[in-house]
């Protein structure tokens, strides 16, 4: 397989991406009115004849950043999948940027969740983010010069600016460490200015430097250039303090609303059926402690004995 053909392979799922509007060459935040840039009202998904959650009741802003929390199982990351339309619910409704979900992935940005690069791979960073601009497209675009293409070269080398990661980007994507990697899938997944950007757990595998600094650019896109961001995350301490919003999905239900109303001990009590008690270290940082405790709080990051995060 030539490396054009394996770096769209690489990459095809993170490819939906599409334009927002914008006014005057600058990005602009959706002018909604105050109508939320996704909702949902009494939402249950099932798979495979199994409920994964239901009765969930979410409503995201423009520019919010909203996290879903919770053990491993639950169908955090087919929360994605609905708000892509990729997955039908089972009951409720659910609306994405005005429309049913999927009809509007035009101003919608996808990161899924974490693949690695093989090292061998030869593809530029420049042009994985580039195949966000116009790889669901056939063919290779033509070398001869117009406004078009230089447009996208513009926009291609604005985004990168934008996500930290110009240093780089001219290298093969294989010799990029894992946190310059992931910079530039989120380029990817910005290149087509989306109003909505879904990320399926974007700090995975990256070690707590990278994922604070990760977390902060992703927290800084959202409220500087007014992207609705939902993240998929296990441990919820790298976003805490960039968060607005949390859905809570565990076996006995979900919950949602601000940091402060959901992660508490009687909201995760309630939801996991048995005692939770919710602790907030000296350093700031969650933990979640209970009998038993649940497996998605355990931190991949800390010594073995050093407690439950919040995830």
């Amino acid at each position: 397989m030539n490396p054009i053909a394996k770096a769209r392979e690489a990459v095809t799922h993170s490819a939906h991406t599409l334009p927002t509007r914008r006014t005057g060459g600058h990005d602009t935040a959706p002018d909604g009115g105050g109508a939320p840039v996704a909702a949902l009202r009494g939402a249950a998904v099932q798979v495979g004849g199994r409920t994964l959650w239901s009765g969930v009741d979410l409503r995201i802003g423009a520019g919010e950043f909203t996290a879903v929390l919770g053990p491993n199982g639950v169908g955090k990351s087919t929360m994605i999948k609905v708000l892509l339309g990729a997955l039908p619910t089972a009951a409720g409704e659910v609306r994405v940027l005005g429309a049913r979900p999927g009809q509007a992935n035009d101003r919608v940005g996808y990161l899924p969740q974490r693949r690695s690069f093989d090292a061998s791979l030869r593809i530029r960073g420049v042009d994985v983010v580039r195949l966000g601009l116009d790889g669901d497209r056939w063919g290779v675009p033509l070398p001869l010069p117009s406004a078009r293409r230089r447009a996208a070269r513009a926009r291609v080398d604005e985004v990168i600016e934008l996500v930290g990661a110009s240093a780089y980007a001219y290298r093969p994507i294989g010799h990029c460490s894992g946190g310059e990697q992931q910079r530039l899938l989120i380029a990817q997944a910005l290149v087509r200015r989306p109003e909505l950007l879904l990320l399926d757990e974007p700090l995975d595998s990256l070690d707590l430097t990278n994922q604070s600094a990760v977390a902060a650019l992703i927290g800084r896109i959202c409220h500087q250039k007014g992207v609705s961001v939902v993240m998929v995350a296990h441990d919820v301490n790298p976003i805490l303090h960039r968060l607005d919003r949390v859905v809570y999905l565990a076996e006995g239900g979900a919950a949602s609303g601000t940091p402060a109303e959901v992660i508490t001990s009687e909201t995760l009590t309630r939801l996991y059926g048995t005692p939770i008690e919710v602790l907030r270290t000296a350093g700031g940082r969650l933990v979640v402690v209970g009998r038993p405790a649940p497996a998605v709080h355990t931190d991949r990051h800390d010594t073995p004995g050093s407690g439950h995060d919040a995830r």
